[in-house]
């Protein structure tokens, strides 16, 4: 609960004799705190888990080959349609954007390192069409309504059952239908299972390569323009398939590659000299 020290503020001012309700999808420790200190001879109304399931949202896991990851998710962005791309940072989430861009999709961020005005003129853009890719770190799990979302892409995997069901509950939103889905790799498999069925659903699993139909049946995917949105050089598609896709929460460490080739052209050198002098 990112506004605990403000919601107790507001909290510490109603009159003790006020009327207090709460309303919460799910029960963490900071909502827990707050029933303990502010609540009072409680009436408790709770839905039961299994009304609570939305019937019209599908959930897949898209099992990637690691150096297909990036040709994957530009592939899903440029579908038709809005669609939500969920990263751990925002290193990760502005690279990826760039990226998109750069590869003709219309694609904005949206994380804590935003402006308010920019972060509310991201989502009037989003809402609006004006741009149909939001990427976003978890600031957009929580509180976020977007009609005709019927797509949510967990490029990065929540950590836990319950960022799960916050980040799927963006699609899927009254009574319309929606999918959700998730990148792993090979790997991440078992981590996966255990985190999906702490959620208590079942997904369905796929194992997808970049321009396959199969990516695209299940989501829309399709080959971007290229067209540069930003008037830089378009982005072309790489030629080194083993290269690993870097940006998925993570930064490039170029110090050992560059580490190598150093010791590499010392030996080379060293090579030479011996040569020369013998």
């Amino acid at each position: 609960m990112g506004f605990l020290p403000q919601v107790v503020d507001v909290l510490d001012q109603v009159h003790l004799d006020g009327q207090r309700m709460l309303f919460s999808a799910t029960l963490d420790r900071d909502v827990d705190q707050l029933v303990r200190r502010y609540l009072h001879d409680l009436v408790v109304h709770s839905v039961d888990p299994s009304a609570g399931k939305i019937t019209t949202m599908g959930h897949h896991v898209l099992v990637v080959h690691g150096p297909d990851c990036y040709a994957v998710t530009t592939e899903i962005a440029a579908r038709d349609g809005r669609v939500l791309l969920f990263l751990d940072t925002k290193h990760a989430v502005d690279q990826l954007t760039r990226h998109l861009r750069a590869s003709g999709v219309h694609a904005e961020a949206l994380h804590s390192g935003k402006s308010q005005p920019q972060r509310t003129r991201t989502l009037a853009q989003f809402k609006n069409g004006q741009i149909t890719v939001l990427v976003a770190t978890n600031v957009a799990a929580r509180g976020l309504h977007v009609d005709d979302l019927d797509l949510v892409v967990n490029v990065d995997p929540p950590t836990d059952p319950k960022g799960y069901v916050h980040r799927a509950g963006r699609t899927a939103r009254a009574g319309e239908s929606g999918s959700v889905v998730m990148l792993v790799l090979a790997g991440q498999r078992r981590e996966t299972s255990r985190m999906m069925a702490g959620a208590g659903i079942e997904p369905t699993v796929t194992k997808v390569r970049s321009g396959e139909a199969e990516l695209s049946r299940i989501t829309g995917a399709k080959a971007p323009s290229g067209t540069p949105l930003d008037g830089g050089p378009a982005v072309p598609r790489p030629k080194n398939t083993n290269a690993p896709f870097r940006g998925l929460g993570t930064s490039k460490d170029t110090s050992r590659g560059a580490g190598s080739k150093s010791r590499k052209a010392g030996e080379a050198r060293k090579a030479a000299l011996v040569r020369r002098n013998g």
